[in-house]
């Protein structure tokens, strides 16, 4: 029966992670593993869905540039374990059914990518399949991306595994998500251009849905505003997307404050809703430090005193 060796899902992140993004990847997933552990220490473990992509249409497209968006939530593949025939596929949980009918309220069509392993044990030999969720009727799956419409297609061969990253700072229990997550952006992205960035996840609040954005910060200090977090303005785009699109969607900003970028204890979490933000940052960017792809970064500031803490109370206000 196929499965894939632990050591080849290390391999694999090692060729698609840069050494330059590699540091803040690590951070960025550190950070998400934290927080679901705090969210669950508060009894909110079931309120958070699993991480994903969302895909926009580039300027490839012409006109439609921006019109077709998609989200798409790959399976986990358990490392070294062996799966049945390849025509058993998962069935989706009833969670992600229900996130994916508040992206289908606002337009974006939302998927589950399920995979397909091969005999090989090959990690670029991975089949993808995706169903359609959040719509009335059931849906067939259907092979991965090529059921998607709306992009433009890749002309030539991009080679994105083309790195040897350091990634023995990725806990083993952590690397088959991160894996996962790899393996189904870059089947996208092998066959379509678009835009495409990351979800941490979402989560439920009682009446309204929250994309979340994970960050983990040492607070920072300006003249005018005191001390303030900063957001690279890709995430802020992002958040903004999501709050425009309103119906029962927001987002959220969390940030995991550290004492200090040597040790990483934590001192507090704390959260804020874009409708705050928009209201609060800054409207002037300040350079930060180095973004996600080892380049450096602008960000928004937003004054540390508009940020509530993310304890149970407020997981159970929002």
């Amino acid at each position: 029966m196929p499965q894939i060796r632990l050591i080849k899902m290390r391999d694999y992140l090692s060729n698609s992670l840069s050494s330059s993004a590699n540091r803040n990847k690590l951070n960025g997933l550190l950070a998400e593993v934290a927080l679901r552990k705090h969210l669950a220490d508060c009894g909110f473990r079931d309120r958070v869905s699993a991480g994903g992509w969302i895909a926009r249409s580039d300027a490839r497209t012409g006109e439609y540039f921006g019109k077709n968006t998609v989200v798409f939530f790959p399976q986990k593949i358990e490392p070294d374990t062996e799966y049945l025939s390849e025509d058993d596929l998962p069935i989706p949980g009833q969670g992600l059914h229900t996130i994916c009918s508040r992206f289908h309220e606002i337009g974006v069509k939302s998927y589950f990518c399920a995979a397909k392993l091969p005999e090989s044990g090959d990690t670029t030999d991975i089949r993808w399949f995706a169903k359609q969720l959040g719509i009335p009727t059931d849906t067939e799956y259907a092979k991965f991306p090529e059921c998607l419409d709306g992009f433009a297609a890749r002309e030539r061969r991009y080679n994105f595994l083309r790195y040897k990253g350091d990634v023995s700072g990725i806990p083993d229990e952590h690397v088959a998500d991160e894996f996962s997550k790899e393996n189904a952006r870059i089947a996208f992205q092998n066959q379509f251009m678009a835009e495409v960035v990351d979800m941490d996840g979402l989560f439920w609040g009682r009446e309204i849905t929250y994309p979340i954005e994970i960050k983990e910060k040492t607070v920072a200090e300006d003249k005018l505003l005191g001390e303030y977090f900063g957001l690279d303005l890709g995430p802020f785009v992002k958040l903004a997307y999501f709050a425009s699109k309103r119906g029962n969607f927001n987002s959220m900003f969390i940030v995991r404050e550290i004492n200090n970028t040597v040790d990483r204890d934590l001192v507090q979490w704390w959260y804020i809703t874009f409708e705050r933000v928009a209201q609060c940052a800054s409207w002037i960017p300040r350079g930060g430090g180095t973004n996600m792809k080892g380049g450096g970064s602008t960000v928004v500031m937003i004054p540390k005193a508009y940020f509530l803490p993310l304890d149970k109370k407020a997981l159970e206000s929002l």
